[in-house]
């Protein structure tokens, strides 16, 4: 279109203005008044009219109530008439379990007791515990790792530290759970007696040091046995001679009950396994798919499993050193024999209620849940029982002459601790191959899982780094089974599970709830820094991890100090495990020394503290002159112990030491982090 265009079409709108205005003048004033008269009317009627405005009918809005926890256990005593507080920090629920069993001690000596979680309340109040009369705080403290406390008694122990409370007049007594196999042996139990002494507080009893490389059982009993007397002559209080069972839950069987409302397994949140939320911990594990599980060994009777899990997309992080919890689920071959021999239906619907109802455990666990499932995902149906349970259980033996034995094997005499030794510890009897060895011990089947502890989360070093396998926990174990000497074939919980989970290429997926717990057991700061890690058997776990991120490190193009690894086996072709990628690494020189002490190989057996001995001037030469780390992971009892004593010897040498001064120059290094151990017992 040009311009001449435009313009023309311009000239024709003019034109057509023009007429209109010319029209416009035909309209008389008359017209014009009633047309503005109908307008205005209009208006009013559609915008100013006044309309009836309609009510909503507004909901009365129940306000909410917001449920806050108790957080002092003063009140806590003083509301429910208790007078003795049990404190406990615990690991894998035995110092949960003796808390309890002080807790309903106390009731025999005309007191009350409550056993109660450091971490769930305000424990710069132990000093008003003189508000109440006649009052007694007891510590069941276990110590874990290398001297440290429980996951729960760390914001307690770390309080304790810091803290200049007056704790005068308040009166107190420990009892701590160690492992003499250990270097720190009761580190937190001696820590928490020392400290409260400082403070001021008075000890009305000896320190109890429980030994579970012995028999903690019998340590228990043994100073409880002790405490009470003192407890009564403290107080001025008797028994009450009651020594009757006193049951903590009351049975509540529900028989129409939702099945979306009740437990199959779960840790805490309802449902949990079905919608996945993050974060995930021991209260909220996730459950990983298998992708790989392979046998790692070419022969010998034994069988160790290489597992693969998959993280990805759960936002779990760890780190090499690191170890993966596993909640395992008992064989349920043992599950369906214990319901048969007690003629229980596994399929009931129940609850177990704490009769306490200002008790923050309101269940012994996750419950409305079935018989079977509490068999299989929450109790510890495999280990011997404790005593205790035996006690309990005894009144339900038709036989006296079983009833009596049951007695004898939970009393404190002699008689009774050697037979409970050797019937149930050494010959590793669980509830099982006692019921059906006592065959008219018949227990109601509520009560027997009221008695019965919880199964625990096995814990496994993590056998790979995230550096290279970011979205993948890599578990490295050997399935255990023995026959017992009773003659009965014995299989370890979590390992026989394991060994079963099987990778699927379906849609249902093979998985373990798992979780990350973080460890101290870590690389050095600085990757130029030597290392030196031994670690025979499964000990070889978290030394995978770490020679990975070594790798890794080099291909980024760090200087990485020398790798070198001491690694025992029983024989070369057959429990040789990862050989062919330690070799690899060897090759790419991201091992700079690989050891191997096969000490079934030959006539004399060959251990790695024997190779550690051959090549002690190196190894000297690292740790005095190159500042190296040491590491070891395995077997506490016998391998840790030989090796820290050769590692003695060798500074003792060369280093031109006394053994007392060896002793200290390996103390120090323990001190400083250079020296450390992730074992087990």
């Amino acid at each position: 279109m040009d311009s001449s265009e435009v313009e023309s079409g311009s000239t024709a709108d003019s034109a057509a203005g023009s007429s209109v205005v010319v029209e416009e003048s035909f309209f008389s004033t008359l017209d014009i008044f009633l047309f503005t008269l109908i307008a205005g009317f209009a208006i009013y009627w559609f915008v100013f009219r006044k309309k009836k405005v309609e009510i909503p009918d507004y909901k009365t809005l129940q306000p909410q109530v917001q449920t806050i926890r108790e957080t002092s256990f003063i009140e806590k005593m003083k509301k429910t008439g208790k007078n003795i507080v049990v404190f406990y920090g615990s690991q894998t629920g035995t110092a949960e379990e003796f808390a309890n069993r002080l807790s309903k001690d106390a009731q025999r000596y005309g007191m009350r007791g409550m056993a109660t979680d450091p971490e769930e309340y305000d424990m710069s109040e132990l000093n008003r515990l003189t508000e109440i009369e006649n009052t007694l705080a007891i510590f069941c403290m276990a110590t874990y790792g290398e001297g440290d406390p429980t996951d729960n008694a760390q914001d307690f122990y770390d309080w304790m530290q810091e803290t200049d409370l007056d704790l005068t007049g308040v009166k107190y007594a420990v009892f701590g759970l160690g492992n003499k196999t250990y270097e720190h042996f009761n580190a937190m139990g001696k820590c928490v007696n020392k400290r409260l002494e400082q403070l001021g507080a008075e000890r009305i009893f000896e320190l109890g040091l429980g030994d579970d490389d012995g028999n903690l059982e019998e340590d228990f009993i043994m100073w409880r046995e002790q405490f009470w007397p003192a407890v009564c002559e403290h107080f001025g209080v008797e028994a009450t001679g009651d020594d009757s069972s006193i049951r903590q839950y009351e049975l509540v069987v529900h028989n129409d009950m939702n099945m979306n409302k009740v437990y199959t397994g779960e840790m805490g949140r309802l449902k949990a396994y079905e919608i996945q939320k993050p974060p995930f911990d021991a209260k909220n594990p996730f459950l990983a798919p298998v992708t790989a599980n392979r046998k790692l060994n070419r022969g010998g009777e034994r069988h160790l499993m290489h597992l693969e899990l998959d993280i990805g997309g759960s936002k779990i992080r760890y780190e090499s050193g690191d170890h993966v919890a596993v909640f395992p689920i008992n064989d349920s071959t043992i599950v369906s024999e214990i319901g048969k021999i007690l003629n229980s239906d596994l399929d009931v619907i129940f609850s177990l209620k704490n009769l306490d109802e200002e008790s923050n455990k309101k269940h012994p666990f996750p419950c409305p849940t079935t018989y079977r499932t509490a068999l299989s995902h929450y109790l510890d149906i495999t280990n011997p029982p404790r005593t205790n349970v035996l006690y309990e259980l005894a009144q339900y033996a038709s036989d006296p002459k079983e009833q009596e034995f049951l007695r004898k094997m939970a009393s404190s005499s002699p008689e009774g601790k050697s037979q409970y030794l050797k019937w149930v510890v050494e010959d590793r009897r669980n509830i099982l191959a006692i019921l059906q060895d006592l065959q008219s011990l018949r227990p109601p089947i509520d009560h027997l899982c009221e008695l019965l502890p919880r199964l625990q989360a096995r814990y496994y070093s993590i056998a790979s780094s995230s550096k290279i396998h970011s979205d993948s926990i890599h578990i490295c174990a050997v399935v255990v089974e023995y026959t017992s000497k009773a003659g009965r074939i014995n299989r370890g919980v979590a390992t026989t599970w394991l060994h079963n989970k099987v990778p699927t290429g379906n849609d249902h997926k093979s998985t373990v709830p798992m979780y990350v717990r973080k460890s101290q057991f870590r690389l050095p700061y600085k990757p130029s820094t030597p290392v030196l890690m031994i670690g025979p058997g499964t000990g070889i776990a978290p030394f995978i991890g770490f020679i990975q991120e070594r790798a890794w490190l080099k291909q980024q193009g760090k200087e990485v100090g020398e790798t070198v690894l001491y690694y025992g086996c029983r024989h070369k072709n057959e429990d040789y495990l990862y050989q062919e990628e330690l070799a690899q690494f060897e090759k790419d020189s991201v091992l700079t020394q690989l050891n191997v002490a096969y000490s079934r190989d030959q006539a004399e057996k060959v251990y790695v503290q024997h190779l550690l001995k051959k090549n002690k001037e190196h190894l000297w030469n690292l740790i005095q002159k190159e500042g190296a780390h040491i590491y070891i992971c395995g077997d506490a009892k016998n391998m840790a112990r030989d090796v820290q004593n050769t590692f003695y010897e060798i500074v003792a040498e060369l280093g031109k030491m006394t053994h007392t001064e060896a002793v200290d120059y390996v103390k120090k290094l323990m001190t400083k982090g250079r020296y450390s151990s992730d074992v087990w017992s």
